[in-house]
């Protein structure tokens, strides 16, 4: 299928799934005189959902999305829930996920084993600049900063809530990280002698792209969870079973 944005992929996996589940309904109530319920009809259109999901081969995450989004919509109907709930959840997922729809990268977060296994890649005995793309709550940056304390740390995030939140965390720590509410492909990694990013696979060519025609040889490309298609790494470091617990590293 032609790769579309996953935004508009979903609200045609929505709207397919309402569909089948939908046109058998005045059927069974036509020929064998019965009426589903409103919720059994939810949780059938979440399944077709969920599996049309998986035939598009969408993220892993986008499957349960789909399941639950009719069935979570009804429950809030009949909970009577106060319109300003609504508007306080849509304002609080804008302030986290601010481009979502555009970059089709979520809000990941790194956990511990990542942390400490980049810690084998950086140098031990020379100054250097670290930049953390998509750095999200500032977890990367905080820890190495304080195991290299002759690296320099950068983050950049352009949702605002995740980079208010790691600047707020850099005021209480009185770290000298720097963050950047600042889209990446707006930044010169050619200033950076190691470039990490947590991402999502629909990012890795462009970045790729990128990381070639600016970073300097002898730099470090690292990446958590997605490789790049054009060039095999030249280290891989497993944290764990599957390849989602991997960093991938090249060296420019």
């Amino acid at each position: 299928m032609t790769r579309l944005p996953v935004s508009l992929q979903s609200l045609i996996i929505q709207c397919i799934a309402l569909l089948l589940t939908a046109l058998p309904s005045p059927l069974l109530l036509f020929f064998l005189s019965y009426q589903p319920a409103l919720w059994l009809l939810a949780l059938a259109q979440g399944s077709v959902a969920a599996v049309l999901s998986r035939v598009w081969r969408q993220p892993a995450w986008w499957p349960p999305l789909h399941f639950g989004f009719f069935p979570v919509i009804l429950l809030a109907q009949q909970a009577s829930i106060p319109p300003g709930v609504y508007l306080g959840a849509f304002l609080l997922l804008v302030l986290f996920y601010w481009s979502t729809f555009r970059t089709r990268v979520p809000l990941y977060l790194s956990d511990r084993k990542a942390r400490q296994a980049l810690t084998s890649l950086l140098p031990e005995s020379r100054a250097f600049r670290f930049i953390d793309l998509g750095s999200g709550l500032g977890g990367v940056p905080f820890y190495l900063e304080q195991r290299f304390p002759q690296g320099r740390f950068f983050g950049t995030e352009i949702a605002p809530a995740p980079w208010l939140i790691s600047r707020l965390r850099a005021w209480f720590k009185r770290s000298h990280v720097v963050f950047m509410r600042r889209d990446y492909t707006r930044i010169n990694l050619g200033e950076f002698d190691v470039v990490f990013a947590f991402l999502s696979p629909a990012a890795m060519p462009d970045l790729w792209q990128q990381a070639q025609d600016q970073m300097r040889s002898g730099s470090l490309f690292i990446s958590l969870s997605f490789e790049v298609e054009a060039r095999p790494p030249d280290q891989v470091v497993s944290l764990a079973e599957g390849a989602r617990h991997t960093l991938y590293v090249w060296r420019m």
